[in-house]
C-alpha cells in the first residue's frame, strides 16, 4: 500500500470521526431540547437532571470520537508544531470530559 492511499486513508477515517462526534453531539443536543419542551410545554414528569445527565453523556461520547479525529489527523503530519497541538487538544479535551463525567455522576447521586 503506498503512502498516499495511506494517507488518503487515515484523512477519510478521521474525517469520518470527526462528523461522527458532531453528529453526536448535535443528536444529544436536539435530544435535550425536545425532552425540555416535553416537560415545559406538555407537562411530561421528566427531571431536568436527567435531561443534563442524557446530554452531558452524548457530548462526553463525542469528544470521544473527536479526540480520535484528531489522533488520525496528527498521523498523517507528526511535526512538532502538530503534536503540539494534538496534546493541547486532548488535554482540553479529556478535562472538559472529565469534569462533564463528575458534573453528571453528582446527578446520579442526587
Amino acid at each position: 500500500m503506498s503512502i498516499e492511499v495511506l494517507v488518503e486513508v487515515y484523512r477519510l477515517a478521521a474525517e469520518s470521526l470527526s462528523l461522527a462526534g458532531a453528529l453526536v453531539i448535535i443528536y444529544g443536543g436536539i435530544r435535550a431540547i425536545v425532552r425540555t419542551l416535553q416537560k415545559e410545554v406538555l407537562r411530561k414528569p421528566i427531571k431536568y437532571h436527567e435531561i443534563r445527565l442524557g446530554f452531558t453523556a452524548k457530548i462526553v461520547f463525542g469528544l470521544d470520537f473527536l479526540i480520535a479525529s484528531d489522533v488520525l489527523l496528527t498521523l498523517i503530519a507528526p511535526s512538532q508544531e502538530e503534536l503540539l497541538i494534538l496534546g493541547t487538544t486532548v488535554i482540553i479535551r479529556t478535562i472538559l470530559g472529565y469534569f462533564l463525567t463528575k458534573e453528571a455522576q453528582e446527578f446520579v447521586f442526587d
